[in-house]
């Protein structure tokens, strides 16, 4: 008997976000009752499988944040009572009650998932300060623009073969994205925003990607930002005022020099709409005339990091992301869960842009 159009309005779908092992993210639907591995296959993404029936354990993910039944018809050859108190799953068994993220284990590629393409046009082109460009694009389908705060896209330079890689600033369902870019001298992208960039061209990137993402705020949460690195900060904030969690959340954001700061107002903003939110920025130069000096390690305070009871999540360059490290290593703090992104200059024949770096430890040392 076929199914009579009521009844598919009535069924409930909900979102999973899929995590692949290269950073690479797909959205499917899943509806009640439906298993994640057949949504994901009538979303024609090949999960990896082998039987179906809960007993190769072959489709073994990790659900990162939602709810679900795993039922109890697959065996502990399969998945083991310990791995299910982990958050491991069989997606052939899976059944979610909720939108939910899952880290797939393999390239994106192995699933025959193709980059989604996405177009756009510049609606904004903003030299916030010397070291800074905000752009802001409207684009051509929101709804098809699903991502994780946090995450990033690659942006195909105009007039050029070449894509550079920078996280969006907005949240996820804007009718407009944004994102902060960093100049560097001679850069394909600095170059182009600073002489041929103009509202109404039209711009192309793929995405999204990576493995620096909000989660579900369970516990008290530290964001520490450098530099450009806000840029996915901010998304989570967005994300986080519409939610409005009852957890403290704390952001610091670190400089280098007193022309860096950029986004105060709207950080402000943010914290007027969260009210656990407390924020601070500083200055690493010597001769700022900000009311903080110093680097971002030096305004992290015990009762900031809880005794480690806390969440971190860290967006920086290099050389921040390994003095966070170390500054937790030398205080003996092992957060529940630290989160990071670094970002580091790359160089070719047309210029420099910008490579992504992301690493998550839970229930570790960062060392």
């Amino acid at each position: 008997m076929s199914e009579h159009p009521t009844d598919r309005q009535h069924r409930i779908a909900y979102r999973i976000a899929l995590n692949f092992e290269d950073g690479a993210t797909s959205f499917i639907d899943c509806n009640a009752g439906e298993t994640v591995l057949d949504a994901a296959y009538r979303s024609n993404i090949n999960l990896p499988m082998d039987c179906s029936n809960g007993v190769c354990g072959a489709c073994k993910c990790r659900c990162e944040q939602g709810d679900y039944d795993l039922g109890n018809e697959y065996l502990e050859d399969a998945l083991t009572e310990g791995e299910a108190a982990e958050g491991m799953v069989l997606v052939c068994q899976m059944q979610v009650s909720s939108d939910c993220i899952i880290a797939v284990p393999v390239p994106s590629a192995a699933c025959k998932v193709k980059p989604a393409e996405h177009g756009a046009v510049v609606s904004s082109i903003e030299r916030v300060a010397d070291s800074t460009f905000v752009l802001r694009l409207r684009l051509d389908a929101p709804e098809a623009v699903d991502f994780l705060p946090g995450q990033f896209v690659n942006l195909t330079v105009p007039g050029t073969d070449q894509h550079r890689s920078y996280s969006f600033s907005s949240k996820p369902g804007a009718g407009e994205a944004s994102f902060l870019i960093r100049t560097i001298p001679g850069g394909v992208m600095s170059t182009w925003l600073a002489t041929d960039a103009a509202v109404g061209t039209r711009i192309s990137f793929v995405g999204p990607q990576g493995s620096f993402f909000l989660r579900d705020i369970d516990r008290p949460t530290i964001l520490l930002a450098g530099g450009t690195g806000l840029a996915p900060i901010l998304s989570m904030l967005e994300v986080l005022a519409d939610r409005g969690p009852g957890q403290p959340i704390h952001l610091i954001y670190g400089v280098t020099s007193d022309g860096d700061l950029v986004g105060l107002p709207g950080i402000k903003a943010l914290a007027a709409r969260l009210p656990t939110m407390t924020w601070a920025s500083c200055v690493a130069d010597r001769q700022t005339t900000h009311p903080l000096q110093g680097y971002v390690t030096e305004h992290l305070t015990d009762e900031h990091l809880n005794a480690g009871n806390c969440d971190i999540y860290l967006c920086g360059p290099p050389a921040m992301v390994e003095a966070v490290r170390v500054f937790l290593r030398d205080r003996r703090i092992q957060p529940q869960h630290f989160y990071y992104e670094k970002f580091a200059p790359r160089k070719n024949d047309l210029g420099h842009g910008t490579i992504w770096i992301g690493a998550f430890f839970a229930n570790c040392p960062p060392v």
